[in-house]
């Protein structure tokens, strides 16, 4: 925390899940934190929590599709803190489904809040973290854009790109100082299914399974993450479960992507969770 001693993040989506965990965990180190989220409501509730764990904040409504949201927020944190330190792109939803079904309306919706959000805030921010002499991007992604499961392609898809996004970012902000951090978890206990969208009903019923059985809470990752920004690392991938999957597909590519292959074709992820 020394490079920062301001102390002033940003965190899209943090009416819940993550993006709250993640704030309180700022807020318990004394942070200002910039809650924003689409929901009023939900962003005022973080507000409260950030303020009871010690932190200070304000609220800032902003959708994420909008850059003029993403710009509005970035002159309000200027004008408020003379700037910030840390940029937290978080803000997603999931999807699912059989890539001859996911209708062009189901690409657009999940492709805007997962990738064209997380380019809007960096192309938003970079410029004034440059400015400032440096400062640190954390960008949310997922397991899923490693493991490349079947009947995923769409939510895969924007979490690859998420994590080729920061990787870039990586080399290409490091001279100035800039640091990239990019979080991919598996399934732990959050509220992304309040928006979930799949072509069969069956997909739903298998993503609540695994959030169900899942013994990481939002708190694990937000903590992990942050412990990962502050010794800048690139890769944030806090289960073991990920980890794992991590190693196996660039150790062993065609073991990997075979094994996952039987277990599709003989249903055999089904039977594992029931369905």
């Amino acid at each position: 925390m020394k490079r920062f001693p301001q102390k002033r993040v940003f965190i899209t989506g943090a009416g819940s899940g993550f993006g709250r965990a993640l704030a309180l965990e700022f807020a318990a180190k004394g942070w200002r934190i910039g809650v924003s989220d689409i929901d009023e409501n939900r962003a005022k509730e973080t507000l409260d929590l950030v303020k009871q764990s010690g932190g200070k904040g304000i609220v800032i409504l902003c959708d994420v599709t909008k850059i003029e949201d993403l710009e509005k927020a970035a002159q309000t944190l200027e004008q408020s803190w003379g700037g910030v330190d840390v940029v937290v792109n978080n803000a997603g939803v999931a999807g699912a489904g059989y890539i001859e079904k996911i209708s062009e309306t189901q690409w657009d919706w999940i492709l805007d809040l997962n990738l064209k959000s997380v380019i809007y805030g960096c192309r938003v921010f970079v410029p004034m973290l440059e400015k400032q002499g440096g400062g640190h991007i954390i960008n949310m992604a997922s397991s899923a854009g490693i493991a490349s499961l079947p009947e995923m392609s769409c939510y895969n898809v924007t979490k690859a790109a998420v994590i080729s996004l920061s990787e870039t970012l990586r080399i290409e902000l490091g001279p100035k100082n800039i640091g990239v951090t990019v979080v991919a978890p598996t399934f732990f206990h959050s509220n992304l299914m309040e928006k979930f969208q799949s072509t069969d009903e069956r997909q739903k019923n298998m993503a609540n399974t695994f959030f169900a059985r899942s013994g990481a809470t939002a708190k694990d990752v937000a903590a992990h993450a942050l412990k990962c920004m502050e010794k800048d690392k690139l890769y944030a991938i806090c289960q073991l479960d990920g980890k794992f999957i991590w190693r196996m597909k660039r150790l062993f590519p065609e073991i990997y992507f075979n094994t996952i292959r039987f277990f599709y074709k003989n249903r055999l992820f089904d039977r594992i969770m029931g369905n």
